[in-house]
This record gives C-alpha cells, structure tokens and sequence, in this order.
C-alpha cells in the first residue's frame, strides 16, 4: 500500500506538503515538472529550453526530488528523471477540502446572472420619448 500525507503522522504530513507547495512555488520548477508529464528526460534535455545554467537546474531538479516530485536515477554521470504525481495527488486532496468555500461563491454566482438573465428577458425595453419643443 502506498503511503499517504494522511497515513503519516501529522508533523512529517504538514512538511511534506510545506516542501510541495514550496517546490510548485516557483515557475521553473513547474516547467520542469510540465516536461516531465509523460516523459522520462535527462538532467541536460530538462535543462535545454532555460535560460539559465545547467547548476541552477541541477539545483530546482533537487528541491523536486527532496519533495517527492521527481525521481532521479543515476547511471554513472548521467542522471534520469521522472514525474512522481503522488505528492501533486495529495496536495490537491487537501487543497480540495476547502472547496466548498468558493463553490458556495461560484453557486451565489450562478443564482445572481439567473436572477440578471430573468429581468433582461421580462424588462420590457423603455421607449423613448420624443423631445420636447422649446416654444
């Protein structure tokens, strides 16, 4: 059975996702973990489309891999990586657990353009009345 955030004690549970939401934080981390959808990449070809070098990605591959979000295999010099999708899993079912407090607004949404969409189609249009005549 795989471990979860949930299965783990509270303290190492709230770190865990503290390391995540850290990891995705930063728009570089999020490409490389886009390019790593469905794709199995060494360090140089994740490296590529930066502009920045190739240590710096080096270094947001390890804060990925220190979160969980990717796994590296290392053969000689050349190192591998993967998407883990686990961690990504368990931040969002607990980023789901507060859903319910912009439903509630995307609901009183949806009641207000009903109500607005109601009156525009039994407001009868005012017609205008001719100008009167200065005499």
């Amino acid at each position: 059975m795989p471990l979860t955030v949930a299965a783990v004690a509270p303290a190492a549970a709230a770190e865990t996702l503290d390391q995540v939401f850290a990891a995705l934080a930063d728009p570089v981390r999020r490409a490389i973990l886009g390019r790593l959808d469905g794709a199995e990449l060494l360090v140089s070809e994740l490296a590529a489309p930066f502009d920045i070098s190739l240590q710096a990605v080096s270094r947001h591959i390890h804060v990925l891999v220190r979160a969980g979000l990717v796994k590296q295999e290392r053969s000689g010099r050349v190192s591998r990586c993967r998407l883990d999708a686990g961690p990504i899993l368990e931040a969002a079912l607990w980023l789901n657990r507060y859903s319910k407090y912009w439903q509630a607004q995307f609901d009183t949404l949806a009641v207000w353009l009903d109500q607005i969409e109601r009156g525009k189609a039994r407001k009868p249009r005012a017609r205008r009345r001719p100008a009167r005549r200065k005499t």
